[in-house]
């Protein structure tokens, strides 16, 4: 078996919260105690709201609750040439087609589905070649989909939720993978770089559940080696909502200013 490899991959779209300290403390743990590595991964692709001092300031709360981590921090936006060659691939094998969607769509399946929303709809399969085959080619500025096998079931067995099983056209559509100003999907970078990073395990919250059957798909067409995965609970505030970033009342930056040790965060998130 190969030596356990963990990663954390958080975005500098504004500072880290409660819920990403409860889903990062347990990503550390299981790297901790399967005696393996834990890495760092900045996904800074979304250049509109990616800021130096998130950054910044998500490497300083990382470090102060107590997480630890090996080899340097691995930035997204310096490997546009990797996801481009992962493309490519794509491309020449003609899983994936030119879509004309709309500014905004595209803007919000740049990230994380949880960043603005539980997940991306279905696509309506309005720019959907007809016929049995992805049209092949590729087309200069334009942005592409993947062309997902619809019916197929994707299954895979998760280490803490479970056996679970998503299908193909029915709970997530044709997504996306590249944009016509050269960028690349969330699914396609983490996919790509999941890979490089050599990830043995992916510790993620629930809400990226459908995000991993996508990944699978990509994983496959591109030859890449299979990824456990371990998805974490979420959590949520008074009212019931999943934590998210607007709620900066519940950043650890916040806790820190408030005097909160530490410990007492972990507290709060259910881990001590």
């Amino acid at each position: 078996m190969p030596a356990y490899v963990g990663r954390l991959a958080p975005s500098p779209t504004g500072l880290l919260h409660l819920g990403h300290a409860a889903t990062f403390w347990t990503a550390f743990e299981r790297a901790r105690e399967a005696g393996g590595t834990l890495l760092v991964r900045n996904e800074d692709l979304d250049s509109q709201r990616s800021k130096a001092e998130f950054v910044e300031a998500m490497v300083e709360d990382l470090a102060w609750l107590g997480i630890e981590w090996q080899a340097p921090m691995v930035s997204q936006s310096e490997r546009l040439t990797v996801y481009r060659e992962a493309f490519e691939r794509l491309v020449a094998a003609g899983c994936v087609y030119p879509c004309s969607c709309s500014r905004k769509d595209l803007a919000r399946m740049m990230h994380a589905p949880h960043e603005d929303a539980d997940d991306e709809p279905v696509y309506d399969g309005s720019c959907r070649p007809a016929g049995d085959a992805p049209m092949r080619g590729l087309v200069d500025r334009m942005n592409y989909r993947f062309r997902v096998p619809d019916g197929e079931a994707i299954r895979f067995a998760d280490g803490n939720l479970g056996e679970r099983e998503f299908t193909a056209g029915v709970d997530f559509g044709d997504f996306l993978v590249w944009r016509k100003d050269g960028l690349p999907s969330y699914q396609l970078a983490c996919a790509v770089d999941d890979a490089a990073m050599r990830i043995t395990e992916v510790v993620r919250g629930a809400d990226l559940l459908k995000s991993t059957a996508r990944q699978i798909l990509l994983q496959r067409a591109l030859g890449l080696p299979a990824v456990a995965y371990f998805h974490t609970r979420l959590l949520v505030d008074e009212q019931g909502v999943r934590l998210a970033k607007r709620h900066d009342a519940l950043a650890l930056r916040t806790s820190r200013e408030q005097g909160l040790a530490p410990a007492d965060v972990l507290r709060l998130i259910g881990t001590r």
